[in-house]
C-alpha cells in the first residue's frame, strides 16, 4: 500500500504550494551543496578565507594574527600558517574569556559585533558552556541547512507537509546574559521563524517545552499529538524521548484519550495556569477520534504509532553511536514499509557539522558553511597530532573532528569519534560512533562504549537475560567498572545480576585484549553489579533536567569516568542494593580508620625508639 494511502483507501492532500515554495529556496540550496562539494579542497580554502577575513579586525582575529594567514597565497600555506598562529581549543574552556566579553556587552572580540544568541549547554566544568550565535551564522549556515533539510523530506516523502508534524524542540528563550542578549535553544529560535504556512502544521505550540514538570510536558506533548489522525512527520534528536514519549502514552492513555474526547488538559500534572490557558485553542472536543483510539486499543491492546497514526511518512532522530541502543527498543511500535526512518545527522549544539540526505547514516558534510580539521584516530594521543584536511579522508577510516565556523569557535574540538562511510560527490561523508571521551582507560585498557554495548548484547545472547537499559562507570579509586542495568524481567536478583556482569566481563577481554590484560594482571578488579528501579534513564534524565540540562543535550554516554553522573544512578537502583552499597561503606570506612589507627600506632611506636636512641 502507498505511504500516503490509510487502511481504509483514504489519501493525504499534496501540499501543492508548501512543496513548490520548498523547492525553491531548498533545492537552489541543495544545487549549491553540490557544486561546492566537488572540490573539498579548494571550497575548504575559501571557507576559511571567509571566516578569517570577517574576523580580521577583532580582538581574536588581531591576537592570532588572521592577516597575516590570509597573505598565503595557496591554500597549502593558507593552512600551515592557521595551524601555526591558531592554538587548537580542545574545550570551551580556553574560548571561555571572549565570550565572557561578549556576554558583558563588549564587540567585536571574537567576530564582528554581537551574537544575536547564546546557546547553552554543559561543559566541562562546573559552568555551562554558552555558544554563541551569530546573525550570519543563524541565517547563512543554519538557516541555509534547513532550506536543505527541509526539501529533503520532500524529496522522500512528496505529501509530508500534507498532515501535522510533531517535534520536539527546546526552548527558545531561557534567560539573558548580562548584557541583556537572550540565551536558549537554536531549535527553538528557528521554530520561532518558520514560515507561517508550515507552522500551522505543528501539533503544539513553544510554550509547551515551558512546562518544567518532566512527565507533564512529555503527557501534554503526546495529547496534543494523538487528538490528530494525520501525523506525518516526527522528529526528534534523540531515540530516548521518543522512547519515553510513548511510554508516556503507553501509561496514561486512558487520561489520553478521555482528553482528547473533551478538549480537556487533564488536572492530575503540574502545568502552568498560562500555559493551559494558551493551549485551549489547540484542544477541542474531538469524541470521533477518542473512539477511534479506544477501538485500537480494544484490538490491539496497546497504542503504538504504527496503528494511531496511520499516515505516518517519516521519523527522523539519531541512529549512530550509542542512541541505537534506544531506537531498537520501539522498532515494532511503527510500520516502516509506510514510514521513512531518516538518521538525522551530525548536530551539536556548538556546530550543525552536517546532515543526513538520504537513508543511508552518512551525514553529508557543508564544506562551503564550515571550515573542517581532522586527526586519525590512531593519532589522538600523538602530542603533536597532525591535522588533516576534508580531501585527506580515507574511507573506512575514524578521525576527532575540529570545526572552525562563522560564530567564533576556531580549531573546537568537536570530541567526537567519526568514521568515513562514504562520499557526496566528492566530499567524505561521515557517522557518528561515540565521544571521544566514551573511551574509557583507568590502567591502559582503553575500553570503548561500543565494545561494552556489544559485551552486554552478547551476555544477553548467552544468557537469555534481557536489558531495558544499562550504564557503565569506571572507578578510579577501587580500580574496576560499575555496571548498571535495568533489566526487563524485575525479579532479577543480585546474584543473577552478579552472574550476568561475570558473562559481560568475559565477553569484555575477548572483545579487548588489553581490558583482558589487565584483568589478568589484576590491574583491574572484578566489574559490580548494580540493579536499577524501573524506568531508569527517565528518572536519571528527569533529574538532570531538574538540574537545568536540556532535552536535546542527552547525547549521554553509556561509558565514562563520571562521579556526579554515578552518584545520580546511586540513587536509583533498588533498595538492597542501596543497602548493600551503604553497608560496604561503612565496612570500607571502618578499615580506613583502622588503618589510619594502625599507622598513627606505629609513627608513635617509631618516635618513642628514635627518643630512646
Amino acid at each position: 500500500m502507498k505511504p500516503y494511502v490509510d487502511n481504509e483507501g483514504h489519501a493525504l492532500p499534496y501540499p501543492w504550494i508548501i512543496n513548490t515554495m520548498l523547492m525553491l529556496v531548498g533545492g537552489s540550496q541543495t544545487c549549491r551543496l553540490r557544486f561546492w562539494s566537488r572540490k573539498p579542497r579548494h571550497t575548504a580554502e575559501k571557507t576559511l578565507r571567509d571566516i578569517l577575513t570577517l574576523a580580521r579586525n577583532t580582538e581574536y582575529g588581531r591576537e592570532h594574527h588572521f592577516d597575516r594567514i590570509l597573505s598565503a597565497t595557496s591554500a597549502e600555506d593558507l593552512f600551515r600558517l592557521y595551524r601555526m598562529y591558531v592554538p587548537v581549543n580542545e574545550n570551551f574552556e580556553t574560548l571561555r574569556p571572549y565570550v565572557e566579553k561578549h556576554m558583558h556587552g563588549e564587540k567585536d572580540v571574537l567576530f564582528p559585533g554581537k551574537p544575536d544568541m547564546y546557546a547553552t549547554t554543559s561543559g566541562t566544568t562546573a559552568a555551562p558552556k554558552w555558544i554563541p550565535m551569530t546573525h550570519k551564522y543563524l541565517k547563512d549556515v543554519y538557516g541555509k541547512m534547513s532550506h536543505i533539510w527541509t526539501w529533503n523530506f520532500v524529496k522522500h516523502r512528496s505529501r509530508i507537509f500534507g498532515g501535522h508534524i510533531f517535534t520536539t524542540v527546546g526552548k527558545e528563550l531561557e534567560g539573558y546574559a548580562p548584557d541583556g542578549t537572550i540565551y536558549g535553544a537554536v531549535s527553538g529560535v528557528l521554530v520561532r521563524d518558520i514560515p507561517p504556512i508550515i507552522k500551522k502544521h505543528y501539533t503544539a505550540p513553544a510554550c509547551v517545552m515551558s512546562i518544567s514538570d518532566y512527565t507533564a510536558r512529555n503527557y501534554t506533548l503526546m495529547r496534543l499529538a494523538m487528538q490528530h489522525r494525520d501525523v506525518t512527520l516526527w522528529a526528534t534528536a534523540n531515540p530516548s524521548t521518543i522512547l519515553e514519549l510513548l511510554r508516556v502514552a503507553g501509561e496514561y492513555r486512558d487520561d489520553i484519550i478521555h482528553d482528547i474526547e473533551y478538549g480537556t488538559l487533564s488536572e492530575d500534572f503540574d502545568i502552568p495556569d498560562m500555559i493551559r490557558e494558551e493551549l485551549e485553542a489547540y484542544m477541542k472536543p474531538h469524541p470521533e477520534r477518542a473512539a477511534e483510539l479506544r477501538a485500537i486499543v480494544e484490538r490491539t491492546g496497546k497504542l503504538e504509532p504504527k496503528d494511531f497514526w496511520p499516515w505516518l511518512q517519516y521519523l527522523s532522530t539519531w541512529k549512530c553511536g550509542n542512541t541505537k541502543i534506544y531506537m531498537d527498543k520501539y522498532m515494532d511500535a511503527f510500520n516502516w514499509d509506510k514510514t521513512f526512518y531518516q538518521e538525522l545527522g551530525y548536530i551539536a549544539t556548538e556546530c550543525r557539522f552536517g546532515f543526513a540526505l538520504d537513508d543511508s547514516n552518512e551525514s553529508v558534510l557543508f564544506p562551503h558553511f564550515h571550515y573542517y580539521e581532522f586527526v586519525a584516530e590512531e593519532d589522538l594521543d600523538n602530542p603533536h597530532k597532525r591535522f588533516l584536511q576534508i580531501d585527506e579522508l580515507e574511507l573506512g577510516k575514524r578521525y576527532c573532528a575540529y570545526v572552525t565556523t562563522y560564530s567564533g569557535l576556531y580549531r573546537y574540538n568537536m570530541n567526537d569519534l567519526i568514521e568515513v562511510g562514504g562520499f557526496f560527490r566528492n566530499t567524505p561523508t561521515v557517522h557518528m560512533i561515540s565521544k571521544v571521551n566514551g573511551i574509557v582507560s583507568m590502567t591502559g585498557e582503553k575500553l570503548y562504549e561500543p565494545q561494552f554495548i556489544e559485551a552486554v548484547h552478547q551476555a544477553e545472547e548467552q544468557t537469555g537475560i534481557k536489558t531495558k537499559f544499562f550504564v557503565g562507570f569506571a572507578d578510579v579509586v577501587q580500580s574496576c567498572y560499575h555496571f548498571y542495568y535495568e533489566f526487563e524481567d524485575e525479579k532479577i536478583t543480585q546474584e543473577q545480576a552478579d552472574a550476568f556482569t561475570r558473562v559481560v566481563d568475559d565477553k569484555l577481554q575477548h572483545i579487548n585484549i588489553e581490558y583482558e590484560s589487565k584483568r589478568k594482571s589484576f590491574r583491574l578488579g572484578e566489574p559490580k553489579a548494580h540493579i536499577l528501579l524501573s524506568n531508569a534513564y527517565a528518572r536519571f534524565k528527569a533529574s538532570c533536567l531538574k538540574d537545568g540540562f536540556r532535552d536535546g543535550q542527552f547525547k549521554f554516554n553509556l561509558l565514562m569516568q563520571d562521579e556526579k553522573r554515578r552518584n545520580k544512578f546511586n540513587l536509583i537502583q533498588r533498595l538492597e542494593n542501596r543497602f548493600e552499597q551503604f553497608s560496604e561503606g561503612i565496612i570500607d570506612r571502618a578499615d580506613k580508620i583502622d588503618e589510619r589507627r594502625k599507622e598513627r600506632a606505629k609513627r608513635r611506636a617509631a618516635r618513642r625508639a628514635n627518643r630512646r636512641v
